[in-house]
């Protein structure tokens, strides 16, 4: 498989100036000091604003990070500015892409079950503002017929939202089968965005295409970017 072939665009209907990617597992590892972070260096308009994630919620500026060189420590960003890229790095927690409408800013989430039951994506939604004009792209997760959870994760979810309650399958005693994109796709309406697509994926499920975490451990981790052109 070659580079190209192992990128991911979204099949979504944002304006043409937006301009997004996900990469596979046949892309490489993009991990911090991984040669893949080079590789894709050569695909963007400018070196990555990559982020210091830690399953939270803060929402960086990316346009400011990328002026003054930094890497904030935050789970989401988002840019106004041309050749701005907005980036996150996912291994089994969802990748979630946005963009308004009219072109004029984009951003991206690093969603995983702790972000999602925080609220990364309303926190993301909010930096953006005019959220009804604003059009979403899940990216690979870790499905619903194997992502296993237990009954903490399960009651912190619907003690914030009992509409969560529809994305919990119970599997053995104890433990719940977790629909991140049904819980994403709550959120983000919740929000106001209307525009939804994506999902679908299971990164734990296609070890060809994809590393997973609670699959390998620490092997790799994949990337997501997004910017406006």
């Amino acid at each position: 498989m070659n580079a190209a072939d192992a990128l991911l665009y979204p099949e979504w209907p944002a304006p043409a100036r937006v301009k997004a990617l996900v990469t596979t597992r046949g892309f490489g590892d993009l991990a911090r000091g991984a040669p893949g972070r080079a590789a894709l260096r050569e695909r963007l308009p400018a070196p990555p604003v990559w982020l210091r994630q830690v399953h939270g919620v803060v929402v960086a500026d990316a346009d400011r990070a990328r002026a003054a060189g930094d890497e904030p420590q935050a789970d989401a960003s988002f840019a106004r500015g041309a050749g701005t890229v907005c980036a996150v790095i996912v291994a089994d927690c969802m990748p979630v892409l946005l963009a308004d409408a009219k072109g004029r800013a984009v951003a991206i989430a690093h969603a995983g079950w702790r972000g999602l039951c925080a609220g990364v994506l309303e926190a993301t939604v909010g930096a953006l503002g005019d959220e009804a004009d604003l059009v979403a792209w899940l990216g690979p997760a870790i499905g619903p017929q194997v992502y296993e959870v237990g009954d903490e994760v399960h009651a912190a979810f619907i003690t914030r939202d009992p509409e969560a309650a529809s994305a919990f399958a119970p599997a053995r005693p104890g433990h719940w089968l977790l629909d991140l994109y049904a819980v994403a796709r709550q959120r983000l309406r919740a929000c106001g965005v209307r525009q939804i697509h994506g999902g679908g994926f299971c990164t734990y499920s296609d070890p060809a295409r994809f590393f997973s975490y609670r699959r390998d451990g620490s092997m790799g981790r994949m990337a997501a970017a997004i910017w406006l052109g």
